[in-house]
């Protein structure tokens, strides 16, 4: 055993064991160094690093499949609409006229395919809101319906990568059948109008309701020079689609600057149930003038114009006329996506 020493403290005069301070001495105290803890916060940062570009594809993977998805839901809806009307949604008269239920389908609607295409995709009670049973003359009724239509947004037509289904800007000065909206729901999907330079018509600017009836009940609007499947006043078939349905566009995703997500700019500042312009209409461009509408991806300080395009990396999706959804790349060829915005001009290309 071993000993133990007695010593006096000099302060109290009280002995003081040798043994017991000894063995106090040899306690460990279990820790980290703060070099062991800095090394250690420097390899998480790094795994997190490297961690995190693979977590935001995989959220923007999740994000593009959601996109393709609403569109193959509209392409669904405008199949069912031509299967029940004989022709695919028209694309209205003009940016000024929002839709009306009591008009049906087709010429007559003055509203846009995304309005037409609402008894298809469950939303029968959204487009009947504002009838009133007389197609003849627009009531206040029938207004305060279009507009409550323009208020209410739908998440099947905005892409998730850009922007939430929810009221924006609206910049129109006129709207002829409509309270005019402040603010409405805007989308991020557009019709395919054809191999034109121009997604917009001023061609048939109806002057008000009684003269876009009459030019319906007679057939005496202006043919478009569009060549595509939905433009102003449109009714086409499906046995109109010469090229095949496989091959050629039906609706896709357009192209719009981060800049204007939140305002507008002319390009996007409509809202998306209003009749024919470039905010839910785009082209392909033509061969004959040379105009090439390239499809974009998003980009700052560049308010682009009436082309394809998407917030998506490397791709756009499109909806062909058969139904199926195809993703384009931006450097597609250019005669290629002419010919796959044309139904009819006997250049049946195919996408690889």
């Amino acid at each position: 055993m071993p000993q133990a020493f007695l010593l006096f403290c000099r302060a109290t005069n009280e002995p003081v064991n040798i043994q017991v301070i000894q063995n106090r001495k040899r306690i460990r105290f279990n820790g980290f160094t703060l070099v062991e803890l800095l090394v250690v916060i420097a390899i998480i940062g790094m795994l997190v690093g490297l961690l995190l570009p693979a977590v935001q594809q995989a959220r923007e993977a999740a994000r593009t499949m959601q996109c393709s998805n609403n569109l193959k839901n509209l392409g669904l809806a405008a199949l069912n609409h031509e299967s029940t009307t004989q022709a695919f949604p028209s694309g209205g008269w003009y940016y000024q006229w929002y839709g009306d239920p009591d008009a049906g389908f087709g010429p007559a609607q003055p509203g846009a395919w995304s309005f037409s295409l609402l008894p298809f995709l469950e939303q029968n009670a959204l487009f009947q809101n504002g009838a009133d049973g007389d197609v003849e003359t627009i009531s206040s009724q029938q207004k305060t319906g279009a507009y409550e239509c323009a208020m209410t947004p739908l998440p099947i037509f905005n892409c998730p990568s850009r922007r939430q289904a929810k009221l924006y800007t609206i910049n129109i000065t006129t709207v002829l059948n409509a309270t005019k909206p402040a603010t409405g729901a805007r989308g991020d999907y557009a019709a395919n109008v054809g191999s034109y330079n121009s997604a917009s018509s001023s061609s048939n600017a109806i002057t008000g309701w009684s003269d876009g009836r009459t030019k319906f009940k007679n057939r005496t609007w202006t043919n478009s020079s569009h060549n595509g499947v939905i433009f102003d006043f449109s009714e086409i078939s499906m046995g109109e689609i010469r090229d095949g349905t496989s091959n050629t566009y039906l609706f896709g995703e357009k192209y719009a600057s981060p800049d204007y997500y939140e305002n507008t700019t002319s390009y996007d500042d409509n809202g998306i149930y209003a009749g024919q312009d470039s905010d839910n209409s785009r082209s392909c461009g033509t061969l004959s003038s040379l105009t090439i509408l390239t499809p974009l991806q998003d980009r700052k300080s560049y308010t682009g114009s009436t082309q394809f395009g998407s917030a998506h990396a490397g791709a756009f999706g499109m909806i062909m006329c058969d139904g199926s959804v195809q993703r384009v790349s931006y450097s597609v060829d250019a005669n290629t996506h002419i010919y796959l915005g044309c139904r009819n001009d006997g250049e049946p290309v195919t996408l690889n």
